[in-house]
């Protein structure tokens, strides 16, 4: 954060607020985290504070400490409208456009608190008095504990926020193997784990809970995988019929994308899943080196998101949507295969 930002958001909470931290729709490790994390470290400062998220999200978060007080617009909708319309501050975090929210969206626009987006996506938009969007940082949660140190306020990170801090920066950056991972990501790990973040329990409460119908639903989604070696391209489909087969919950699908960066050559990796209740296929879009996934979701797929991880829909049947996205590819043959 630069000077300027500190002091527009010291003065912002220089009394009490009341607060609502909201993350984008489908929330992953790095949304859930960041919310959780700035939640309680704004409670320390004597706000009062809600997480408020868009729908429901994975099991294997629930255990982050402060997940139980998350209020689901799905599932509990007059408190989180209530408390939007009735909120000093909105923060908003891990997106940075209100069409990352689904429903939620017109509460938003139409609240008269101000807004602060905290965010490392490309392109933001204009809604916030206070942005702070960083497209170089790993993660959002890498992004709060920084405006928690801008704050002068290093010292408030206890073992709570410290989890849920590092549980976004080791989803976000896929244990750390991602290109956003820098030395100053690690040197603020180190700290969290000083404060008490326990990485080996994280490691196995995100990791290692697998079920057996998602390790089921994994060997679906590997043996639908296609092979495009003209463009050092791989992608996988999985249908609503193959997901109820396998008593699909939200979160199973989460990494299945990254499995084709793991095979020799591949550049570019997608993965096409059906959402029959929304009528579209929810896409995932990954690469490695400098072919950006951000600019072909925008282009061709409603979505966005940074160079190498990104996402959007699509509203075609199955096999005309994997005919579109396979008909796009010559026009990048020289990208994926220099």
């Amino acid at each position: 954060m630069n000077f300027e930002q500190v002091a527009a958001l010291k003065n912002l909470l220089s009394s009490p607020k009341r607060i609502a931290i909201i993350p984008h729709k489908n929330p992953d490790g790095d949304a859930i985290g960041s919310t959780l994390a700035l939640s309680k470290y704004l409670s320390k400062k004597g706000h009062n504070t809600q997480v408020l998220a868009p729908n429901d999200f994975p099991k294997f978060l629930k255990w982050m400490p402060g997940a139980d007080q998350i209020l689901n617009y799905e599932r509990h909708n007059a408190e989180t409208k209530k408390f939007i319309a009735e909120a000093d501050v909105i923060f908003t975090l891990d997106f940075n456009d209100f069409g990352r929210v689904g429903h939620m969206a017109e509460c938003l626009e139409n609240a008269k608190a101000k807004f602060v987006m905290v965010d490392h996506h490309q392109q933001p938009s204009g809604y916030a008095v206070i942005t702070y969007s960083d497209i170089n940082m790993s993660s959002t949660c890498e992004m709060v504990y920084t405006l928690i140190d801008a704050m002068g306020d290093r010292d408030l990170i206890d073992q709570d926020i410290a989890n849920c801090i590092y549980t976004g920066i080791m989803t976000d950056t896929g244990s750390f193997k991602f290109r956003a991972t820098t030395s100053q990501t690690h040197r603020i790990v180190a700290e969290l784990m000083d404060k008490g973040a326990d990485n080996t329990a994280i490691h196995q409460r995100v990791y290692d809970t697998n079920s057996p119908s998602r390790l089921h639903l994994l060997g679906c989604a590997l043996k639908n995988m296609v092979i495009l070696e003209e463009f050092n391209t791989a992608y996988i489909t999985l249908t609503q019929e193959e997901l109820d087969r396998y008593d699909y919950e939200k979160g199973d699908t989460e990494g299945f994308v990254n499995y084709g960066l793991t095979l020799d050559k591949i550049r570019f990796a997608v993965i096409f899943i059906e959402n029959k209740e929304e009528g579209i296929f929810k896409i995932s879009f990954r690469s490695v080196g400098d072919f950006s996934v951000n600019e072909f979701a925008r282009n061709y797929f409603d979505g966005g998101g940074h160079t190498n991880a990104a996402g959007g829909k699509s509203e075609k049947s199955l096999e005309e949507t994997i005919d579109y996205f396979v008909s796009l590819l010559p026009k990048y043959k020289k990208a994926l295969t220099a």
